[in-house]
């Protein structure tokens, strides 16, 4: 058997510019053609490795490329939510030092970290669909497909899926500002509206994807809101919340008693084993805050832990009515009146008899009245 110095002087020079040249005159030989003509003197085989061994070197190294630059994007968007995640705690510490009573336990750290991570995976599934799209086209290409008619019809077709998913890319861009902007977490309590003053989904976030929100009600209804729909949203448990309330007193009440009594029953509820620990602040009575149709509305706030108002609003009611008992104070509640004449043959109706006064006991047979709401009644 002949070495391979012989095999390859076996073949001129003139015969591999001949076989491994793409141009009929000379030009620049194709050395992967050129060395298998030389090992093999086969020029069908050296034309097949002359083609196949270039794409298949173009294959690796473009794999090889998506590779590097996919982990280099995902180096750079850890590095990027990390930074994001170190901005967050530092704000945090800037706010307990503004404001001591506000939450900032680490539950809120867990929510910032768990932010930043939700953050990171979608911004690596985007990094890394997009480096496998563009090497996927430059793939094609490198086995021969012409990719002009290629680019041409994916442009045609993103065009057209662009407008029958145009909701789909708004749902997504939505999702990811409200991840980016904190504007709520799993666990809050938020009332979500597509335009302000209109009916909308209100409960619990159960979960924040890129394109829903997912609520669940007081009563267990779960809600799947598409986020490029949100046009409102009220966080009702972020950071801190207010426990409001109108107590409202008949007017022959005392304002200055009434407000007295709110006031210590709220702050018996302040320093209280079980409730104490949901109230930041010192409790406040506003005082009078407006003048109803048949009441007095007096107005107290209470600052409290987010999510904690409507279970120290419920107890604060019970215990304003025990004590509003106790000091004789009126709770007012709605009554009507019902006047019943009778005419000059002592017969009863209901209404004022023809001819009469609008004056109580004005009929010519007198009157009685009787109320429906059990309340205080006149007499005639």
């Amino acid at each position: 058997m002949p070495s391979a110095a012989q095999l390859f002087a076996q073949v001129d020079l003139d015969t591999i510019t001949a076989v491994c040249s793409p141009e009929a005159d000379g030009g620049p030989v194709n050395p992967f053609c050129a060395a298998a003509l030389r090992m093999t003197g086969n020029r069908i085989l050296s034309g097949i490795a002359g083609t196949v061994a270039p794409a298949l070197l173009k294959i690796v190294v473009i794999l090889v490329l998506a590779f590097i630059v996919n982990r280099l994007l995902k180096r750079l968007i850890k590095r990027l939510v990390r930074g994001m995640a170190q901005q967050g705690i530092q704000r945090l510490g800037r706010l307990r030092e503004k404001a001591p009573l506000a939450d900032t336990s680490p539950m809120d750290l867990s929510r910032a970290t768990m932010r930043t991570e939700t953050i990171g995976s979608v911004l690596n599934s985007v990094a890394t669909f997009g480096v496998t799209i563009l090497a996927g086209f430059l793939l094609l290409g490198a086995v021969g497909f012409d990719l002009g008619p290629l680019l041409a019809g994916a442009g045609i077709a993103g065009v057209a899926l662009g407008f029958g998913a145009q909701s789909l890319v708004k749902d997504f861009l939505a999702g990811i500002f409200i991840l980016l902007e904190d504007q709520y977490g799993i666990g809050d309590v938020v009332d979500l509206r597509d335009s302000v003053g209109s009916p909308g989904a209100s409960g619990s976030v159960e979960l924040i994807s890129s394109r829903t929100t997912r609520l669940r009600d007081v009563e267990g209804t779960v809600w799947h809101v598409p986020n490029g729909e949100i046009r409102t949203a009220g966080n009702k448990s972020q950071q801190w919340a207010r426990s409001l309330l109108d107590v409202g007193v008949a007017y022959s009440t005392q304002v200055d008693h009434a407000t007295a009594v709110l006031k210590r029953v709220a702050d018996e509820l302040w320093h209280d084993e079980e409730f104490g620990g949901f109230i930041l602040e010192e409790p406040e009575v506003w005082g009078l805050e407006r003048f109803g149709p048949g009441e007095l509305v007096l107005r107290m706030v209470l600052k409290v832990q987010p999510a904690k108002q409507w279970a120290v609003n419920r107890e604060l009611r019970a215990r304003i009515k025990t004590a509003f008992d106790a000091e004789g104070i009126e709770i007012p509640f709605p009554q009507r009146t019902v006047w019943v004449r009778s005419d000059d043959d002592g017969h009863e109706r209901n209404g004022q008899p023809a001819g009469s006064s609008l004056r109580p006991g004005g009929g010519s047979g007198g009157g009685r009245a009787r109320s429906d709401a059990g309340g205080p009644v006149d007499r005639a």
